[in-house]
Order: C-alpha cells, then sequence, then structure tokens
C-alpha cells in the first residue's frame, strides 16, 4: 500500500472516538477523558471485573472516587440536588457496587460536588448503556500509568450531535401485516453506533400533506412478550392500527430499550419495582434520569421520508417536543391506548402523574 493510499486511511470524527471510548468502557476496560490540562483515568462499574478495579485502585494509588448522579444522591439521602464524587481508598467492589445502585445502601461518610469533567462521564455511560457508576481518578501528573488506553477528549463527546442526525437509507421492501395488509418496512442506519432504526409505512401517506405518525420506542417484554408490566405491546398494536384508519401512516420504530437505558438496567428497575418502587424512582436507585430517550433518529427518518407535517399519536409531550425541535411540524396529536390491568395501572399512574404523560388515567381504569 503507497504512502498516500494509507494516509487516506488515517482519520477520525468524534463519534468515531466516542463509539471507540464507550466500546473500551463495555469490555472494562478504563479509558482516559481529557480536558484542557485534565486527565481522568475511568472505568465503569457495570462492565468491570472486580480483579480490574483492584488493579485500577493500585495504579491510581487509591486515589479513586466514585460517581453519584444525583437522582443516585438523592436517594442516598444527600441534599444538593447533583452529581457528587465519593472517595473509593479502602473501599471493595463489593462496596463500590452497594453504593453504586443497591436498594438500602447507606449514605456515603465523605462526598464532594462532581466537577464537570466528572460528571460528563454519565454521558459516556448512557450511550454505552451502562449504569452511570463510574469510577475515576485525576492522573493529570501521570497519565503514562494509562498510556495503553483509548483517549478520548471532553470536547469530542460534546461534538456528536451531527452523528446523532446522521442516517441513510439501507432498503425499503414490502412487508404483508396481520389485519393491516401490504406495508412496508423502511431500514435506516446511522448515528452513533450505526445502528438500524425501522420505519413502517401502513397504507400509502400522501408525504405532500400532514402525515398520521407514531414514534414507538422498543419494548422487548411488551411488544414481544405481552408483558402486563407495561402498555407497549398494545400501544404498538394500537398505534399500527390507528394508522390504518387514518388512510395510511408511519410508524418509527426505535432501538431505545427501557426508554434509552438499555434492557440490563430496565430489567434491575424492575427488580426495585417488584419491591414497591415506581418506575422513576426505581430508575433513581440506578442512578438514572426518568428518560434518557432521544428523537433525533425519528426526525432524520421523517427527512429522508420528504415528511415534513405530521399528526401524532403519542401520549408524551416530550416526543412531540423532540419532533419541533428538529424542524417538523407537529398540526395534531391524538391519544394511544393500551389495556390497563391490574399490573400495569401503579406504571401508567406515574407516567401521568410524574411524568406529564397525557392520559386519563382514572377514566381508562373506570372502564375496565
Amino acid at each position: 500500500m503507497s504512502s498516500a493510499t494509507h494516509a487516506a486511511f488515517q482519520f477520525s470524527t468524534p463519534e468515531i472516538e466516542v463509539e471507540r471510548a464507550v466500546s473500551e468502557l463495555r469490555y472494562g476496560r478504563p479509558i482516559l477523558f481529557s480536558s484542557n490540562e485534565r486527565r481522568l483515568a475511568v472505568l465503569a462499574l457495570d462492565a468491570v471485573a472486580p480483579s480490574i478495579y483492584d488493579q485500577f485502585a493500585m495504579a491510581t494509588e487509591n486515589n479513586h472516587s466514585l460517581l453519584l448522579t444525583a437522582p443516585r444522591a438523592t436517594r442516598l439521602g444527600i441534599a444538593g440536588g447533583g452529581d457528587v464524587l465519593t472517595p473509593l481508598s479502602g473501599v471493595s467492589f463489593e462496596e463500590a457496587s452497594r453504593l453504586s445502585y443497591v436498594l438500602g445502601a447507606d449514605r456515603p461518610q465523605n462526598w464532594t460536588t462532581a466537577d464537570e469533567l466528572a460528571s460528563q462521564t454519565a454521558e459516556l455511560a448512557r450511550v454505552a448503556l451502562l449504569l452511570p457508576a463510574m469510577v475515576m481518578a485525576d492522573v493529570s501528573s501521570s497519565p503514562e500509568r494509562f498510556a495503553g488506553c483509548c483517549e478520548l477528549s471532553a470536547s469530542r463527546l460534546l461534538n456528536t450531535e451531527m452523528a446523532l442526525q446522521r442516517f441513510e437509507k439501507v432498503v425499503r421492501t414490502r412487508v404483508p401485516l396481520k389485519d393491516l395488509g401490504n406495508s412496508e418496512f423502511v431500514v435506516f442506519r446511522g448515528g452513533l453506533a450505526q445502528k438500524d432504526q425501522v420505519a413502517i409505512v401502513v397504507g400509502n401517506p400522501d408525504v405532500s400533506r400532514t402525515v398520521p405518525i407514531r414514534i414507538h420506542s422498543s419494548c422487548i417484554t411488551g411488544d414481544l412478550c405481552n408483558s402486563l408490566k407495561c402498555d407497549c405491546g398494545d400501544q404498538l398494536r394500537n398505534g399500527l392500527a390507528l394508522l390504518k384508519q387514518a388512510g395510511g401512516g408511519v410508524l418509527l420504530y426505535l432501538d431505545q430499550e427501557g426508554r434509552g437505558t438499555g434492557i440490563g438496567a430496565k430489567m434491575r428497575a424492575y427488580g426495585y419495582q417488584h419491591l414497591g418502587l415506581d418506575t422513576i424512582d426505581a430508575d433513581a436507585e440506578l442512578g438514572l434520569s426518568e428518560d434518557h430517550r432521544r428523537y433525533e433518529a425519528a426526525v432524520a427518518m421523517l427527512g429522508h421520508m420528504n415528511i415534513k407535517k405530521v399528526a401524532v399519536y403519542t401520549n408524551n409531550p416530550t416526543k412531540i417536543n423532540g419532533l419541533r425541535a428538529g424542524g417538523i411540524e407537529v398540526e395534531a396529536r391524538a391519544p394511544v391506548t393500551g389495556t390497563v390491568t391490574a399490573e400495569n395501572q401503579n406504571y401508567l399512574r406515574t407516567k401521568t402523574v410524574r411524568a406529564g404523560h397525557l392520559m386519563d388515567l382514572e377514566t381508562l381504569v373506570a372502564a375496565e
């Protein structure tokens, strides 16, 4: 290979560097996270083996700390409402794990307010679909101890907005669906990690006019297995039926399991819900906010299909805000309901009362 050809392959972009760092974290390896002259060595506790955690403690001379995000800190009784760092010197892997996400953990004795660079590591965890329990140490004065590790500049993490919006159409194919007739599946690829996202086109919507749509985030338990703990499966099927009744439309099926936290965190939260916590408090115990979903992919997919005006079937005003922020005109909204069961009443009530979803839950319950 000529030197010119070799040089052509030596490129990097913010999204590629973020994905490399995220991959290292998911494999349980440390990365260097830097800003100006500061460098943090960082591990994701959710993915690391105890032996690597111990090696990290030795390499940092026990000057490592644990990030507790604001939701987790609040659940532990730490006032202030922000992210905090608590020292881990002498703290075992098991103790650090308990402090990070175990129900009923004691409040740490010492903590300090997390600086901006430390708090930004939680965004890496979000992209990696890991719990935001990040172990870190400032190694600015001795970065050579982590010389073999992937390094990511915080500025690169903050410059991935365009990547989130960059998608390409892969294929469009007819798929006959039960009760809906011939529909089309349009597959798009892009965003961080180059995920495949699917648009299901029901009927023949006129894209020159207002197009009925639904944005539906994936739910393995509800969509595939008919879980009684949520109404997602009902919303998926009822949403498709409503699009047919409207004369045609598009359902955007986004890969955002567990409101963007991933199946692992979702199942941990389910365990806490079985103990009596609502969905928001269960996520907070894990250090998570109430909703980590994003809608740049939906905006990009609509753009590729030349859809500029929509009527949205949704109960969630955040989806409408996401579309409007991306330049899509939302001209109308209509609700999508599911079956209210003894198992999902509290879940639906939490979505309505605490998350602001637009549902008349009491009327739905009374109709059962």
